[in-house]
């Protein structure tokens, strides 16, 4: 770890409170992204996470964290924390340290006088020496041992007003059910649900001043949940606020009742009010934006037309689009910005991987008003609570379908002392530092960027393979095989695409969590086996299908080679 020797008295005027001054110089085109008139941008930080791995995985930066002093912390998903100073007060951070764990994770907060950041498995704290850019304190264990299988593994915390802690553990899986987001999923019984949900699928409350503590040193707080990051507590009204991420692919479940377009857009992103007992309706059910209503799963008995009236399930009060993949949330708890702002929340939408064909959406930040009671206000005809665009322009194009044509991706939103907004992003690893100046002539906008939709004309698209790929494996590595960062690989630059036969056979059938070696690029969705949903002659032509347009003068693959393989299993 690389330390900078600072001269005494900076170091003394760092650990003093912070005392707002002039704001800085903004961007002349706001950093590349377009905000609300009398609102302007600057770039903090840049490429932070450009080039860098955690073993073959690639770091992605995520949420941060403003010190009382105006140091910027910046959790990265595979553990790493970026700490960031702006020493001459030009707004942008001309010291940068690295340090952390480096065991994963994403979220990270002040409280009580220490910094708390989290992996997969466990939340550390260190006290906060004021003037400190890296902790000099040792990291101390809340929790560990947590549940992290598959998706969903990153730990959300908060805190409340008694100073208690609440974790989630997500749930593992898209939707419990047997086999997971495959074609016919059946879900499991409400006897086998009620035991998950002992240990997955909702918020734990604890004590942070108690350390070396397990899951079962917590009380479970609420359940009903797929996976939620964004979490905030409302001190007006003491409530926790959360935003649940939406199910996945109905669709690959039951062609027969749900197409395309059901998947991309009918269910919501849930904003709920979260109390002691809340059960927010999964794996049962999911909350259609466009009907307005609880609606019961493929995998549970649903049909796109059956409603969910269980009252034990908490109506959402705002549902955003679906997909959207809400990240961090943070209370607007500063006085720079109007006073519409002040005790309203900011959210980070990182957008959408899974609407392909249809374009992807979300890339933006929004901001939903509260009134003085610390309630969510401006209700909207139907009822639900109201929210408003405040930064977009994060992809720099405006119809894609390939998220890797999307410049940035936003995940994380704090404010910094002085009322700053700073906004991160993940794919390179910016962050802008959001003011307000009053200024309210328009601005054209960064981003008038204007593509034609993107076609992809494959080679075999109506054989067995191409059907299977179009209904199954598009919606993860895209129709042109291009995948999704983080989420999916490419299979157009695929080693088990283009290599063995008898492996590329063994990761369909198996899943490749069984086949390919453990210290691979990780994802975070995990492909499924398919043996017991295909036969050797589908198989066989999905792999021809792959080869054929992803890695050309590959010889075909047969049936009973297929078979072959799965006479192994």
């Amino acid at each position: 770890m690389k330390r900078s020797l600072l001269p005494l008295a900076l170091t003394v005027l760092l650990a003093a409170p912070f005392v707002r001054g002039a704001l800085p110089a903004p961007d002349a085109d706001d950093g590349g992204i377009t905000l609300p008139p009398g609102f302007r941008a600057l770039v903090f930080a840049d490429n932070l996470v450009v080039g860098k791995k955690v073993g073959n995985s690639p770091e992605k930066l995520r949420f941060l964290v403003v010190a009382p002093n105006g140091d910027v912390y910046a959790k990265g998903q595979q553990g790493k924390i970026w700490a960031l100073r702006d020493t001459n007060g030009d707004g942008r951070a001309d010291q940068i340290e690295e340090f952390g764990p480096g065991d994963g994770g994403t979220h990270i907060m002040f409280h009580d006088g220490y910094l708390y950041h989290s992996s997969r498995t466990a939340v550390y704290r260190q006290k906060y020496i004021p003037g400190d850019l890296v902790p000099s304190t040792p990291v101390e264990v809340v929790i560990h041992d947590l549940p992290a299988e598959r998706d969903h593994a990153q730990k959300a915390f908060a805190f409340d007003e008694s100073g208690g802690m609440i974790v989630e553990v997500g749930s593992p899986y898209n939707v419990y059910s047997k086999p997971d987001r495959q074609f016919g999923a059946k879900g499991f019984s409400d006897a086998e649900v009620a035991t998950f949900q002992q240990t997955y699928g909702g918020f734990w409350r604890y004590d942070p001043n108690k350390l070396n503590q397990t899951q079962a040193d917590g009380v479970r707080f609420s359940t009903g949940h797929r996976h939620c990051l964004a979490l905030v507590w409302q001190p007006a009204s003491k409530n926790f606020f959360m935003t649940m991420m939406g199910r996945d692919g109905m669709n690959d479940i039951d062609p027969a009742h749900y197409d395309a377009l059901d998947n991309a857009e009918r269910v919501a992103e849930e904003f709920h009010l979260l109390k002691q007992d809340t059960n927010l309706g999964w794996p049962f059910s999911y909350w259609d934006p466009i009907k307005k209503a609880r609606m019961r799963g493929p995998e549970y008995g649903g049909d796109g037309r059956t409603h969910d009236d269980n009252p034990a399930f908490d109506k959402p009060l705002i549902a955003f689009p679906a997909h959207w993949a809400p990240l961090q949330m943070c209370l607007y708890s500063g006085t720079q910005f109007p006073e519409k702002y002040r005790g309203g929340m900011f959210l980070a939408f990182h957008g959408s991987w899974n609407r392909a064909p249809r374009p992807q959406a979300g890339y933006k930040v929004v901001f939903i008003p509260f009134g003085p009671d610390g309630l969510p206000i401006g209700k909207t005809a139907s009822g639900e609570g109201n929210y408003e665009e405040f930064a977009t322009g994060f992809p720099g194009v405006d119809y894609f379908t390939n998220t890797r044509d999307a410049r940035y991706r936003p995940s994380g939103v704090a404010v910094g002392p002085d009322g700053s907004l700073y906004i991160s992003e993940t794919e390179r690893g910016r962050i802008w530092r959001v003011i307000y100046t009053g200024d309210l002539t328009p601005r054209a906008g960064a981003h008038a960027t204007l593509v034609a939709p993107q076609t992809y004309g494959a080679i075999g698209a109506d054989t067995p393979g191409g059907k299977i790929y179009a209904a199954v494996c598009a919606a993860c590595h895209m129709p042109n095989g291009s995948g999704v960062p983080s989420m999916q690989p490419a299979l157009t630059t695929s080693a088990v695409v283009a290599g063995d036969t008898d492996r590329l056979i063994n990761v369909i059938l198996k899943g490749p969590a069984l086949v390919l070696p453990a210290d691979r690029e990780k994802f975070g969705n995990v492909m499924p086996p398919f043996g017991a949903v295909y036969t050797d002659a589908d198989l066989a032509s999905l792999i021809n299908y792959l080869r054929k347009n992803f890695a050309p003068s590959v010889p075909e693959t047969t049936a009973a080679q297929v078979a072959a393989q799965r006479a192994k299993l």
